[in-house]
């Protein structure tokens, strides 16, 4: 888009990605920023034909393109964000739509929306994970898996992670579902399991505190309702921009009842605790265990943050959170930054190097993505 609203549209998104810190915040209390949110809204919806549901899953995603690869890429232009933001829904039944949206900018003193629209819309390498020791938890025992932070991350019957984040609803990595092109298998029919206590309480082994052996627990599945995917992990294909859309939402059929962690937008790295972020998953090389890991943030783009938390296959789709002081209700607060999506190796130099990566919240994403959940854009002004 030209002209003075896609200037207007391109200082918004430089604004988002620096933020705007509370004054009052304390060096020794990081506080979560105050950012200025937009909205995201759909503005037309198209039915499309059922798809053939004929993907291989993968439980990880890679990218040749790093840290300077994707810094080198211009931000999105108005119209290039409202096609990334469209999305894709697809119901238990197997139908499916397309949704386009319209982007908002809310003026200063909180009226109206004011819509910014002026017309319509390589290589392979083997891939390691690990980085020297491996710093992974497996966490073991009830009193911690059906606990809040680790009681949030799922299990996706496709074999990815997901984190719940609303009553009803599952944050997990696009790719767990969608190749970019179509619908993986067992999409139509996706559950979601929660982990339980093999024994009910008063059953056998439950309250066996002489036992050396961990309780053993088992997935208590729910179906999912319907996924919402963006269009620009679609369109992508997990090329250079489809990594910076690789999120979905499902919704599930009934709700969870469980306590669950709100998402924020990623503040910049240099504002997170200590550096570092968090996130807890199901890796494939550990079946049946949740492990979790933290580490620092190396790198960050835009839209993905660059680290070497360890990880293997499986733990895509996870959760990636941090926690810092709330200013307006006093106290601590926990909240998803960012979607863990895969690995990518970087020639740097001729040297190669390695990462994981995480698909950052960034404004825009969060407004559709609450918008997702909530239905109400005016439930979704503080990120």
């Amino acid at each position: 888009m030209a002209g003075i609203p896609g200037l207007l549209f391109l200082l918004f998104l430089l604004l988002c990605a620096v933020g705007q810190v509370s004054p009052y915040s304390a060096p020794w209390k990081p506080t979560w920023p105050a950012y200025r949110l937009p909205v995201v809204l759909p503005q037309s919806t198209l039915s499309l034909a059922k798809p053939d549901f004929g993907a291989e899953a993968k439980l990880e995603v890679s990218s040749s393109c790093g840290p300077q690869c994707h810094k080198g890429t211009p931000l999105p232009t108005y119209e290039e964000a409202k096609q990334y933001l469209s999305y894709e829904t697809l119901y238990a039944n197997g139908s499916r739509t397309e949704t386009q949206v319209g982007i908002y900018i809310l003026s200063s003193s909180g009226g109206g929306a004011q819509h910014r629209d002026s017309g319509s819309s390589g290589k392979s390498r083997r891939k390691r994970q690990i980085y020297g020791y491996d710093s992974r938890f497996s966490i073991f025992g009830k009193d911690f898996l059906l606990n809040y932070p680790f009681s949030t991350s799922v299990k996706l019957s496709t074999g990815c992670t997901g984190t719940l984040v609303a009553e009803k609803h599952v944050l997990t990595a696009a790719h767990c579902i969608h190749d970019g092109k179509t619908y993986v298998k067992g999409t139509q029919k996706l559950r979601v399991g929660f982990l339980k206590p093999k024994f009910k309480d008063g059953g056998r082994g439950a309250n066996d505190s002489t036992s050396a052996m961990p309780e053993k627990m088992k997935f208590q599945w729910i179906r999912v309702k319907r996924t919402h995917v963006p269009k620009g992990w679609i369109k992508g294909n997990a090329n250079d921009i489809g990594m910076d859309y690789d999120y979905a939402l499902l919704e599930l059929k009934k709700p969870h009842k469980r306590k669950f962690m709100k998402i924020g937008v990623s503040p910049p790295a240099k504002q997170l605790p200590g550096g570092r972020i968090h996130f807890s998953g199901y890796d494939n090389d550990r079946p049946g265990n949740l492990v979790y890991r933290f580490c620092d943030v190396k790198d960050e783009t835009y839209d993905l943050l660059y680290q070497q938390c360890d990880a293997q296959p499986g733990a895509s789709g996870s959760g990636v959170y941090v926690r810092m002081w709330k200013r307006q209700q006093q106290k601590w607060e926990r909240k998803i930054i960012g979607i863990f999506s895969g690995h990518q190796w970087v020639d740097m130099n001729g040297s190669p190097q390695d990462f994981n990566v995480a698909v950052r919240i960034t404004p825009l994403k969060y407004a559709q993505i609450c918008y997702w959940i909530k239905g109400n854009y005016l439930d979704c002004r503080e990120g």
